[in-house]
């Protein structure tokens, strides 16, 4: 990858969202190699992965802008007959995930959950530091967390608010399809693109100081054109 290349990050056009609509010179659709289009294709036909993508665009068209996001979570379950629901929670939203589980079930869902300190394993059991002790003596667990609910042959299993890079393990391992619920973020109350929006216009409008939480610890600093 090439430290000048540029590819959809860097436009602003959504000439690919609208038929018709313009597009810039460095456009991937119109420069990506074909047979890297026909190879996504192919997983679209009779596989799981076809019903997949077909269910959440039935789910996207009926639910647009009415249905909140657990009520999408369980539209698509139906579409796809997937009964067995397993979540993975990290511990400090464990009553949320009560809650989650208590929707699902009502809603006619079989529920498994698991927490990321289920095993009670050492940080230092696994080589972590002794300093990462400070926020807690036993370690996430992502993986085991993945192999519990293989285990119980969930149909989806659903990810809420494991940390970053735990939530890479558990996809990693996971045999059911995993949706994300929650996305971690302490300071944001759990909504990190909070930072995204304050930056595009609260931020820039103070001529480039560093952006604050509402803890005052900075979280970026950007230099600005």
């Amino acid at each position: 990858m090439s430290e000048n290349q540029r590819s959809c990050i860097d436009c602003a056009m959504k000439g690919c969202d609208i038929v018709g609509g313009k597009r810039p010179q460095f456009c991937l659709t119109d420069s990506m190699p074909d047979d890297l289009k026909e190879e996504a294709l192919e997983h679209y036909g009779d596989t799981e992965e076809g019903r997949i993508l077909k269910a959440a665009a039935e789910v996207e068209h009926e639910g647009y802008m009415r249905w909140c996001r657990v009520r999408e979570t369980m539209e698509f379950a139906r579409r796809m007959g997937y009964r067995r629901i397993g979540i993975a929670t990290c511990i400090g939203l464990i009553s949320e995930s009560r809650t989650l589980a208590s929707i699902l079930r009502s809603n006619g869902f079989e529920v498994f959950g698991i927490s990321c300190k289920a095993g009670m394993v050492p940080k230092e059991e696994v080589g972590i530091g002794e300093e990462c002790c400070d926020v807690g003596y036993y370690t996430c667990n992502p993986v085991l967390q993945a192999k519990m609910l293989n285990a119980q042959k969930t149909d989806l299993n659903i990810l809420v608010g494991l940390c970053v890079g735990h939530d890479s393990l558990f996809y990693r391992n996971s045999e059911a399809p995993v949706t994300t619920l929650v996305a971690k973020d302490r300071v944001l109350a759990h909504n990190p693109v909070g930072a995204l929006y304050t930056y595009g216009s609260y931020y820039k409008g103070l001529g480039g100081e560093r952006f604050r939480c509402p803890n005052n610890e900075p979280v970026f600093n950007v230099r600005l054109p």
